[in-house]
């Protein structure tokens, strides 16, 4: 053994022999390694967004054609601007920004003291008429006094150019004597047309016509003078022709002029609300009046209340402006008009309706082919 080869044996060790089995409880006991398990998410996404785009695009087919809908409508509500119909100072405003009011309600007040002088100086043209009436009368009474006296005269002086030319004809008297009876008997029948001509004029003024039959033109005129006062008077206290909000307040300032006709405040009226939706022009052609609609408001999400077509414009929203567009010109490019269509609101909405809110109309146009 001492003889072994030394390089053998470092061979050997360094090579080493091959290593024994292990155990079966050895084996059992060592951990498995899972397989990789198959990736379905990625499967799902790619068949779900597919067909979710499927799906989406037979909607828009099935549907297409069957709704008209624009986001470019407004609330629109009657506004009613109130004016004075009499001019002077205000005096008092007894209402405020945004408050409701109720029809005949106080607005404001214009001083009245002018129109109460103006009441008075009717008053005394009245009296004036009554007086003048008055004053006619008699002085037609005295005419008929000054008639018959004239008569009288007549009489006597008839008489006495009867005598007179009775004495010509035989001689008694003088050509001048006669002509003095004749000039005499014609002044007294020019006295009698004086007096029948001034109890004539004073009947005239005395009598009615028939606009105003039964009254004294004068007197007549009078009154209707003291009933305009009367009302302007009434007119200095401006009350709310309609029941409604309060808008623009701020131009009713204690101390102001009002001018006759000048806006002085706006009330919008209650429950008198529309929608003005401008559609496209190509989106007409199977829009009819008395269509369903659906309103949306930007203000309440989630809120839709039913409407129908009620009117369809004459004219686009261009054709109105203050200064129209002028097409005939070398640069001229051809833009999509829109035509305002008024949609009646059916139902009673739970929340405040304001104008110029902004709304989503979509119109059911199925049926019209």
């Amino acid at each position: 053994m001492a003889d072994a080869d030394p390089q053998r044996d470092i061979a050997d060790t360094a090579v080493g022999s091959a290593p024994a089995p292990a155990p079966a409880d050895a084996v059992a006991a060592m951990p498995i390694t899972p397989a990789p398990k198959r990736k379905w998410g990625k499967l799902l996404t790619m068949i779900s967004v597919p067909l979710l785009i499927v799906i989406v695009g037979g909607y828009f087919w099935l549907t297409s054609g069957r709704f008209v809908s624009t986001d470019n409508a407004y609330v629109h509500q009657d506004k009613v601007s109130v004016s004075s119909d009499v001019a002077g100072r205000i005096v008092g405003v007894d209402v405020e920004e945004n408050q409701r009011v109720k029809a005949g309600d106080v607005l404001f007040k214009i001083d009245p003291d002018p129109y109460r002088i103006a009441v008075a100086e009717a008053n005394a043209s009245i009296a004036n008429a009554q007086v003048d009436v008055a004053t006619l009368r008699s002085n037609l009474e005295g005419t008929g006094a000054d008639i018959q006296a004239a008569r009288d005269v007549i009489q006597n002086a008839q008489q006495d150019y009867d005598r007179q030319a009775a004495l010509m004809r035989r001689g008694f008297t003088t050509r001048a004597r006669l002509e003095q009876s004749q000039h005499g008997l014609a002044q007294a029948k020019a006295q009698l047309a004086n007096a029948q001509a001034t109890a004539n004029e004073a009947r005239a003024k005395l009598s009615t016509g028939a606009a105003v039959p039964g009254a004294n033109p004068a007197i007549a005129a009078a009154q209707v003078q003291r009933d305009k006062a009367a009302l302007d008077l009434r007119r200095t206290i401006v009350r709310a022709p309609v029941a409604g909000t309060i808008s623009q307040a701020d131009r009713l300032q204690v101390g102001a002029m009002m001018m006759t006709g000048l806006p002085a405040v706006t009330i919008v009226a209650n429950g008198k609300s529309w929608v003005e939706a401008n559609f496209k022009e190509d989106e007409l052609n199977k829009m009819r009046v008395g269509q369903p609609a659906t309103l949306e408001f930007d203000a309440y999400p989630g809120l839709e209340i039913k409407g129908h077509v009620q009117s369809i414009g004459a004219g686009t929203g261009s054709e109105f402006s203050i200064l129209p567009a002028q097409n005939a010109t070398g640069n001229w490019v051809k833009v999509t008009q829109r035509i305002p269509v008024r949609i009646a609101i059916d139902e009673q909405s739970p929340r405040q309706l304001i104008a110029g809110q902004s709304a989503h109309v979509t119109v059911d146009i199925r049926g019209v082919k």
